[in-house]
């Protein structure tokens, strides 16, 4: 079952402790294996999309974007987990493994670390290890992934058209630095796909925002969380962002089978997962109908490091700026309390 799931971006595990259950993922080979198996597809599509378009390069640099990312969140995420826990420090224990709380120790840190974000960085949401258990700020990059759109690499299929509603934006940018109408693989961006490509990048945020803010603000949502305090939020927020981006991962912190939960949670996937599809299939649509404009000197182009860079901006900017105010109320906040308990 297991790498049938995997391969399709699933996650759900037979056992309540899914991936860190020796019957599902026994060795360290088969925990590398799972990872490999969902990072595969989301990964291979940007060739295949390459191939679709005519440009190989272009694909690449999609790719290269992704892979920045993807990168840069493991190394973070390994890093702070590397750290000793701040509750731990105040305790008078100082460990020099870093975190082991919650981790399967036949895995260890650093490939727990590199296992919990690639399933929130796609649509899996499989963990082999207790994310709820993360140093605060270990815990804000597998939350953080998911906020970015889970576009590096994303899920099979909605990971790539997720990057491109964001690459058309860094293309409408690029087009107005150099003061062109903007021009996507041959066709031009004008107001109505910006305006579509803005829709499919905020819809995820606004949902995710509003209904983190009606939970914490009625008592049905409050009751929730194990935690009170930054990390009960954390958890409020984290199951959302989860469901919102159809990955299904949790904090394991929040009591979710409860009729508040069940209802917002359906209301979270239902606008959250849609909600995107729409506004990319009416993008992509209307490209199609378009005719091709010739390239020509003043062409942004699409396959080299600057436009690599002007993806990358704008899926950090547009993320940042939605999610940073939240996420400074919960693990950021919590990482500066130094292990005070909630």
């Amino acid at each position: 079952m297991c790498p049938i799931m995997h391969l399709g971006t699933n996650g759900g595990g037979f056992f309540n402790v899914d991936l860190a259950h020796p019957f599902e993922n026994p060795t360290g080979i088969t925990n590398f294996i799972y990872i490999w198996l969902t990072l595969s597809i989301p990964f291979a599509l940007t060739y295949t999309f390459g191939k679709m378009v005519g440009s190989i390069r272009h694909g690449a640099a999609l790719l290269v974007a992704m892979v920045l990312i993807f990168g840069t969140w493991v190394g973070f995420t390994a890093y702070a987990e590397h750290q000793n826990n701040p509750a731990v420090v105040t305790a008078g224990v100082h460990s020099t493994v870093g975190n082991t709380e919650g981790k399967e120790a036949r895995f260890g840190v650093p490939t727990s670390a590199l296992f919990n974000v690639s399933m929130t960085q796609t649509s899996d949401g499989a963990v082999d290890s207790a994310t709820d258990s993360y140093n605060p700020i270990g815990g804000f990059g597998p939350l953080s992934g998911m906020m970015l759109g889970e576009v590096t690499p994303g899920g099979t299929g909605s990971g790539l058209y997720t990057i491109l509603i964001y690459a058309v934006i860094a293309v409408f940018l690029g087009g107005l630095m150099i003061g062109r109408t903007p021009e996507y693989l041959g066709k031009k961006i004008q107001s109505r796909e910006v305006k579509l490509a803005g829709l499919a990048a905020l819809v995820m945020p606004i949902i995710v925002l509003v209904l983190t803010a009606i939970a914490v603000s009625i008592h049905a949502g409050r009751a929730g969380p194990l935690n009170a305090g930054p990390h009960g939020f954390t958890e409020i927020l984290y199951a959302l962002t989860s469901q919102a981006n159809n990955n299904g991962s949790a904090m394991a912190g929040l009591t979710g089978n409860t009729t508040f939960y069940n209802v917002v949670g359906s209301i979270d996937m239902l606008i959250g997962r849609f909600g995107v599809m729409i506004p990319a299939l009416a993008l992509g649509g209307g490209l199609a109908a378009k005719g091709i404009v010739p390239s020509s000197l003043g062409t942004f182009r699409t396959d080299n490091g600057m436009f690599v860079g002007l993806t990358i901006g704008v899926i950090l900017i547009i993320g940042g700026l939605t999610f940073f105010p939240a996420v400074s109320l919960g693990p950021i906040v919590e990482q500066l309390s130094h292990g005070k308990f909630f």
